[in-house]
């Protein structure tokens, strides 16, 4: 939108005429209303020079761009850096937001066609949620730019039913089911890492991600700082998921074992080093989901995902007993709402506890 500010009319003498003069953008403008033989009083001036008075003062919003060369430009200024993020992002774009919108205005992107849109897609509510937060941030874009005038955000009219609630049941294992998972593994690469995962509750990247010189076996800690995602290493998901973790004896047992046996065992070494890959990068993220759909079949167990270890950490130190505060610390939430909507504040002692329990169940 133009800077422009209310003008006045004025009798320029030398060419007996009247003349509208405002300022734009710290300039001076100037407009011819007519002369005096026409016009010979200053009111008949100001009353011819209303409808132009308005016309000039009136803002003008820019032309909306088309989304397809916005989203050019959200790429280089505002795609997210963290690599799984951005990869997400660009499926969202590739395959359903730019097949769709990109040779469109971003002002043919109102609310009321883009939650028709997609209620027709054959895509689980949360899908639908983050393809709706991709396109509000590409009016927040546009207006942070100014393509389009600042306005109310008309994405956040779009409703998408049963957002918040999960298509499937979380995926969580018993202690019994778990061991019967382990128990399908001679190798002890796979025993260490699934006891790791569900030992700290670790996503599977943060798991890929450590190196051994993160595991400090005096004061019986683990820190967590990097994930890998396709045998890209990034940071972790938040801020909040940086962490130095209470690692239980039972857990700091294992890791030891697996230690003496693994070939790759320098401080920079990753803790899961891949043998095909002589060491130089963790086992694939890709090998991890294969093996496990193999192991869940022998062992008579449904389909399972590798953050099935993760949700099974949250109900095991639920089942132990662990106050919501101390589950909040553990999981690395950075909202308490995410673990269990109620608040609380917990001790290291008390974290170290909690996943000595869970650690128990586990390796029993």
């Amino acid at each position: 939108m133009r800077a422009r500010q209310y003008g006045s009319v004025v009798l320029n003498r030398k060419y007996q005429s009247w003349n509208f003069l405002w300022v734009e953008d710290g300039k001076r403008r100037s407009k011819l209303i007519g002369h005096l033989d026409k016009l010979p009083t200053r009111e008949a001036a100001e009353r011819a020079a209303e409808r132009l008075k308005q016309q000039i003062t009136t803002p003008t919003p820019v032309g909306a761009p088309i989304v397809r060369n916005l989203v050019e430009q959200y790429r280089v200024e505002r795609m997210p850096k963290r690599e799984s993020t951005k990869r997400g992002y660009e499926s969202y774009l590739k395959n359903h937001i730019l097949p769709k919108w990109g040779n469109c205005l971003l002002s043919d992107t109102q609310a009321r066609p883009v939650e028709l849109w997609l209620l027709s897609l054959n895509l689980s509510p949360k899908s639908k949620m983050h393809i709706r937060e991709l396109l509000h941030g590409l009016w927040e874009y546009a207006m942070w730019r100014g393509d389009v005038v600042t306005q109310r955000n008309p994405m956040e009219l779009v409703v998408i039913k049963g957002a918040n609630q999960r298509a499937r049941k979380t995926n969580s294992l018993t202690v019994v089911d778990f061991r019967a998972l382990l128990n399908t593994f001679d190798d002890p690469c796979w025993h260490a890492l699934l006891s790791v995962a569900v030992g700290l509750g670790l996503r599977i990247s943060e798991v890929l991600g450590l190196k051994w010189h993160d595991i400090d076996w005096l004061n019986r800690t683990v820190h967590v700082e990097r994930g890998v995602v396709k045998q890209i290493v990034d940071d972790v998901k938040s801020a909040h998921s940086a962490r130095t973790m209470a690692c239980a004896d039972e857990l700091l047992n294992v890791l030891k074992l697996w230690k003496q046996v693994l070939q790759f065992s320098s401080p920079d070494d990753w803790v899961f080093a891949s043998p095909v890959k002589l060491g130089r990068q963790p086992v694939s993220y890709t090998h991890v989901w294969e093996t496990l759909n193999k192991a869940a079949k022998k062992a008579g167990l449904e389909h399972i995902s590798s953050h099935c270890f993760r949700h099974s950490y949250r109900t095991w130190l639920d089942s132990v007993g662990t106050p919501v505060g101390v589950q909040q610390k553990l999981m690395r939430h950075s909202d308490i709402r995410t673990t269990m909507n109620i608040y609380g504040d917990a001790a290291t002692a008390d974290m170290r506890e909690a996943n000595q329990k869970v650690s128990k169940l586990a390796l029993g």
